[in-house]
């Protein structure tokens, strides 16, 4: 279970139809629904965000290659391997310490799947969508992400045309790391916004 804010319950006319189009498929014993969920939570926690997280070790590691994917992020992320449908036309934004990045789909759910397997369903909630326009600042509040009042938060709406990746700050006492380790770090959230990447001594599997 994800333990983030219940952002909004009503389903959306699609996730309604794939609701209605599974149901049918498991009362004909088609579809094994433990199965499903096992397929679903391997995308949405384990094999996506865990080729996100590599991405990002390796930008807090090497220089060159953070550079590479400021310049072109589609071809960075590429040249690692993750590849896939939802993952063209990539951006990198990266967080400093003047300024938060923070990625939201207004229209729909546009996610890039490659790095972040599938979106969160408080990332498809209406509520989010457009609060988090609104009052980023807020919302990020109920995250658990309390920002200096000075930061500026910037939000990137993504589309069919983009999809972006927040490259989150790198926590500090993580000299010497190697990226493997340093990937156990990144959240999911974190490269979405709403979160931070962990510092070293609470790393784990969470989202």
């Amino acid at each position: 279970m994800h333990d983030h804010p219940d952002h909004d319950n009503e389903m959306d006319d699609m996730t309604a139809r794939v609701r209605a189009l599974e149901t049918i498929l498991v009362e004909k014993g088609l579809v094994d629904p433990a199965a499903v969920d096992a397929i679903i939570d391997t995308y949405e926690h384990k094999v996506g965000p865990r080729n996100g997280a590599m991405v990002v070790a390796r930008a807090w590691a090497e220089p060159e290659f953070a550079q590479a994917l400021r310049e072109d992020a589609t071809a960075a992320i590429e040249s690692m391997g993750f590849v896939g449908r939802q993952g063209e036309h990539m951006v990198a934004v990266f967080n400093t310490a003047e300024e938060h990045n923070l990625v939201v789909c207004t229209l729909c759910s546009c996610y890039p799947w490659p790095v972040l397997g599938l979106p969160p369903a408080w990332y498809k909630a209406p509520a989010y969508r457009s609060r988090a326009v609104r009052e980023p600042r807020v919302v990020l509040s109920e995250f658990g992400i309390s920002l200096p009042q000075g930061m500026s938060i910037r939000v990137w709406d993504s589309t069919a045309e983009v999809r972006y990746l927040v490259i989150p700050d790198r926590p500090a006492g993580t000299d010497g790391m190697s990226q493997n380790d340093l990937a156990d770090l990144v959240t999911r959230d974190s490269m979405i916004g709403c979160g931070v990447a962990r510092p070293p001594a609470t790393s784990g599997t969470a989202a």
